[in-house]
């Protein structure tokens, strides 16, 4: 029982300053701001901010680190603007571009993905997994700041997806609502390998589908119908769905 108490005593004088959470959220949202409505006087002040993330955290190099990010800032944006254009090019429900930048979840979501994705490239702690937890909250999107996602990928309705942190995503990849890209077990021995599925080009996986495993390959140009539990891989120009029997018959005299 000793090592236990001596852990219990380590945890209650630990300080975790879970007050960074308010910062960290403000700090993605003037990020995500400035990305599309650029002004010079908010740039230093987000430089400030994360500088000071960064020293709570006591991260190294800290302005180092934040002139690396912000020279990826005109590579995201482009990503952005190619993901924006997928949603109107596909949604019937999405009218312009505006739309998308102003009440779109899904390409919210993905903005975040993609700034948190190159801090966990840079390999800054704690920061990118904050910032896509803000995001989830807002959305119900959970996309680990780990995964690899191309050009061109949209998310549609968006609430309850699931990306897992050694997923592979490649291009123009449309993903409904309720899909997760999961491991096949969880396991702390396997931190270090890959757990979640790759998503070959122009895939289509509509709502509620499971894929899981980190060996899985679903082969490009597929269709993954919804509610399907898919734990093998799945051959490029493939459709796969999931049969159910489902009547409707006429009422007689109001009874079925």
């Amino acid at each position: 029982m000793k090592p236990c108490k001596e852990l219990n005593d380590k945890l209650v004088n630990k300080k975790y300053n879970v007050r960074l959470k308010d910062v960290v959220e403000s700090f993605t949202k003037n990020l995500f701001y400035y990305l599309f409505d650029a002004h010079d006087d908010e740039l230093e002040c987000l430089k400030k901010t994360f500088l000071e993330i960064a020293d709570n955290f006591q991260i190294e190099n800290g302005e180092a680190e934040w002139n690396e990010f912000q020279s990826k800032f005109p590579f995201i944006k482009e990503k952005l603007e190619l993901d924006a254009v997928a949603v109107v090019n596909f949604d019937p429900a999405t009218k312009s571009l505006e739309e998308v930048y102003l009440a779109c979840p899904g390409f919210y979501a993905i903005s975040v993905y993609r700034l948190s994705h190159e801090l966990y490239v840079q390999k800054v702690p704690i920061i990118p997994r904050m910032m896509s937890e803000y995001v989830h909250g807002i959305t119900g999107i959970d996309i680990h700041p780990g995964a690899t996602i191309g050009e061109s990928f949209f998310l549609d309705h968006g609430t309850g997806i699931v990306i897992g942190e050694t997923s592979i995503i490649k291009n123009n990849v449309k993903i409904f609502q309720g899909v997760t890209l999961g491991g096949i077990q969880v396991k702390k021995s396997m931190e270090s390998t890959k757990r979640h599925p790759t998503i070959e080009d122009n895939v289509t996986i509509y709502a509620n589908a499971t894929i899981l495993g980190g060996d899985i390959v679903i082969g490009a140009n597929s269709t993954i119908g919804a509610n399907v539990w898919i734990t093998q891989s799945v051959p490029e120009n493939s459709l796969v769905t999931y049969q159910t029997e489902i009547k409707i018959r006429p009422k007689k005299n109001g009874i079925r």
